[in-house]
């Protein structure tokens, strides 16, 4: 049996928890429990093999999560809106855990949480990936479970996706449709999460009871437009689209994104500065960029 101090991983498998798992087993100082819902895919074996104990869990399971969280000192939560689209599907999730690391006595959960716009805003905006998450926290803190809470800035994985530069219909470049205007847009790469956590795990005293924001850097969107046409070779122009615009763009939930990018534009708190202390490493966007040219180039 180890002496060390147990942190469960929920979505161990997945790019979150997988940095968060991933890190923790680097730094040595404590055990790590990921959990799973399939045990025998192949990100969970790979974690076995660097040390991890590996377990079956559900978030939607109050028996697998109470198994999941025996003996543990602490556990890294995130929950996914995208899986199911439902809001009080993951505030279920979040607040079953919260529940029995009460129960159980947990010394330290760390949350992957983020605002509730809809109560910021005093009603005015609803952003159901936020909010649900916004929810969790605020009932984490009411029952009193040691907990701190994470808000990422937006991830600069979504430029290989959802964010990549479309080509232009009138021309030979490519344009960066993000409803930001001026306003700088922050940004983090997924797989530097885990470092960061991993020292909050390590410095309880710091940041327990807090909520902390976490950004590598916030460009505009005319800076990283700038960024992928240097290092791409190729001309990426702002499309300067106004949100209006963006909304009538009609992809499935537009409206969710476009009300995100209206919380965005209020300048959510993220810090920069403590980000980079937690992980010196942690990558800037012209780092990452570089990192995936090869994703990138097939725009």
């Amino acid at each position: 049996m180890t002496s060390k101090k147990i942190i469960a991983v929920f979505g161990a498998t997945g790019s979150q928890g997988g940095s968060v798992a991933r890190s923790l087993l680097e730094s040595k100082k404590f055990a790590v429990r990921a959990v799973t819902r399939n045990v025998t895919q192949p990100n969970a074996l790979v974690l076995q093999e660097l040390g991890a104990e590996v377990v079956k869990g559900d978030l939607n399971d109050k028996s697998l999560v109470e198994a999941a969280l025996k003996d543990a000192y602490g556990v890294f939560l995130v929950t996914n809106y995208w899986e199911h689209h439902s809001k009080e599907e993951e505030v279920c999730q979040g607040k079953l855990v919260a529940d029995v690391s009460k129960r159980l006595g947990l010394k330290h959960v760390v949350f992957s949480g983020l605002e509730n716009v809809k109560r910021l805003t005093g009603g005015k905006l609803a952003v159901d990936h936020f909010d649900g998450k916004g929810e969790v926290e605020e009932y984490f803190w009411s029952i009193g479970v040691p907990m701190t809470s994470i808000h990422l800035a937006a991830y600069f994985e979504n430029f290989l996706t959802l964010w990549k530069p479309k080509k232009a219909s009138d021309g030979d470049y490519y344009t960066l449709a993000l409803p930001m205007g001026d306003i700088p847009l922050d940004g983090i790469s997924v797989a530097d999460i885990g470092a960061v956590i991993s020292r909050i795990f390590d410095s309880p005293e710091e940041f327990l009871g807090k909520a902390v924001g976490l950004s590598a850097e916030a460009l505009t969107v005319q800076q990283y437009a700038d960024v992928l046409s240097k290092i791409l070779g190729k001309d990426i122009q702002d499309a300067k689209v106004t949100l209006e615009a963006y909304e009538k763009l009609g992809f499935p939930e537009v409206e969710e994104m476009a009300n995100m990018f209206r919380f965005y534009q209020m300048k959510p708190f993220r810090d920069v500065k403590l980000t980079h202390r937690l992980n010196p490493e942690v990558k800037s966007f012209s780092q990452f960029v570089s990192e995936n040219k090869e994703a990138l180039m097939g725009i």
